[in-house]
């Protein structure tokens, strides 16, 4: 048998041995059981850069809020932002309500049925449109994540570095040849991101009663944990946040954030940002305006203590509570709001600052 023959083999039974792997082991996702394309593509964003133990309770609050397309496309923004809080990168939920409203009104809420067409839809990459394609429309298209780059990289013994284009060739060219040895594109594509995520774990994978074992060249070379080969990530950046908690008797002042950035339509308190560490008032230089409520105002405690670790940014925060007498309550940073502390409570924040609020005024 010649080395080709070998490779073809060894191919056959890993998508084989995945698949049966899949049907004792796979876990009981509300996702699962279901082949619309809706209830898919939302668990699939959801999903993005969220862990399935902590995405599945979004997804039931989700579904059980907007059952149907149409639903999310009629949905106010701000309370889709709210019900997003806690999941991060908000740029997903801004996307989901804009593809939502497109679905919804140019194509007359029928979600595109090929992995082409559910390219050209905002918010939906090749990774999305893959799931999506396969789970619901049983389209032969592969899905290549990290559950997946690190089960081929181990499997097949590829050396690349994964964040390079020539590797992400090279795993595409592998993971299509694998899925026309499939069944079922859906189920292959669901048992190799299972086994990636619950078998072959990113530490310590359970290679003792792994069912490929005997054919995984990381596992007959003792390369386990040099597999897949990753690019250093970037260092991580220190930012620091200088917030002024404006308070007037049981009122909080916020302002609804209309840079385009990450906390876009979020609302925060008035925020100086700072090239380094500050811990006092009198350090930071205010606009006159924001200053002259410094000035007549009382700083109510010593500044709480805040820190948020974002994918290459540390954000540290000081938030300072500063007592506003009633005689400048209308002096307010433009596009700031009084709001009651109930009130805070309904509005679309960021995890920094609604965990912040939960601590000092919960």
């Amino acid at each position: 048998m010649n080395w080709q023959s070998d490779l073809n083999d060894n191919e056959s039974v890993f998508v084989l041995s995945l698949e049966r792997w899949y049907e004792y082991h796979k876990r009981d996702l509300p996702w699962r059981h279901t082949r619309d394309p809706y209830y898919i593509w939302l668990s699939e964003v959801i999903l993005q850069q969220t862990r399935v133990a902590q995405g599945k309770p979004y997804y039931e609050r989700f579904v059980s809020t907007y059952p149907t397309i149409h639903d999310m496309a009629r949905a106010d923004e701000r309370e889709l932002l709210r019900l997003w809080q806690g999941l991060g990168y908000y740029s997903r939920a801004r996307n989901l309500h804009q593809t939502a409203r497109y679905v919804t009104d140019q194509l007359d809420g029928k979600f595109p049925d090929t992995y082409h067409d559910l390219l050209k839809m905002k918010g939906i990459g090749v990774y999305t449109a893959a799931a999506v394609a396969s789970f619901a429309f049983g389209e032969r298209v592969p899905v290549v994540d990290g559950n997946v780059y690190r089960v081929l990289a181990r499997m097949f013994g590829i050396q690349e570095d994964i964040t390079t284009t020539g590797a992400k060739k090279t795993f595409a060219a592998l993971a299509t040849r694998l899925i026309q040895r499939a069944d079922d594109p859906a189920t292959y594509n669901q048992s190799i991101m299972e086994f990636g995520a619950i078998q072959c774990t990113p530490v310590a994978p359970d290679c003792l009663l792994c069912p490929v074992q005997q054919h995984c060249v990381a596992y007959l070379t003792g390369q386990q944990h040099r597999l897949p080969v990753k690019a250093k990530k970037a260092p991580v950046r220190d930012r620091y946040f200088q917030y002024l908690v404006f308070r007037n008797n049981d009122r909080i002042a916020m302002r609804e954030r209309t840079d385009r950035d990450i906390w876009q339509n979020l609302y925060d308190f008035y925020l100086l940002e700072t090239d380094e560490p500050k811990t006092a008032l009198r350090d930071l230089l205010l606009p006159d305006s924001v200053n002259e409520l410094v000035v007549s105002g009382v700083q109510a405690s010593v500044p709480a203590e805040s820190i948020q670790l974002l994918s290459h940014q540390r954000i540290r925060a000081l938030f300072y509570v500063i007592d506003v007498p009633d005689a400048l309550i209308d002096r307010l940073p433009i596009g700031f709001t009084w709001y009651s502390i109930v009130e805070t409570g309904n509005l679309p924040k960021p995890v920094l600052i609604t965990n912040y609020l939960e601590k000092s005024f919960g």
